[in-house]
């Protein structure tokens, strides 16, 4: 059985940073894509980062600049490093990955950034 794990959120002011991580585990042959979604009360869960297994990263056109993306793929591990937050980037943030030719997704963790 295959899991994403998530760790890193919590609440924060406006300016601050934290970081996110997302470890998989189980019976793991590959993982190709691994990203971060994240989706606010009322909204529309949307794309924040994402990582191929080849290295080319997209980023929302809101954090570019603000958010780092990178994978440690020895432990099949993918980190959102946030600096610069801002109240409107409070919202439950969910990984997402495409391990073994199917798409999986961790329980989520929340980011509240207060102003």
């Amino acid at each position: 059985q295959v899991q994403l794990v998530e760790s890193g959120g919590g609440l924060v002011q406006a300016g601050g940073s934290l970081r996110l991580s997302c470890a998989a585990s189980g019976i793991i042959f590959g993982i190709r894509t691994m990203g971060w979604y994240r989706q606010a009360p009322g909204k529309r869960r949307e794309l924040v980062a994402a990582v191929t297994s080849g290295g080319s990263i997209n980023y929302a056109d809101s954090v570019k600049g603000r958010f780092t993306i990178s994978r440690d793929n020895a432990k099949n591990t993918v980190y959102l490093q946030m600096n610069s937050l801002k109240p409107e980037d409070t919202a439950v943030y969910h990984c997402n990955a495409d391990i073994n030719y199917s798409d999986y997704w961790g329980q989520g963790t929340q980011v509240t950034v207060s102003p």
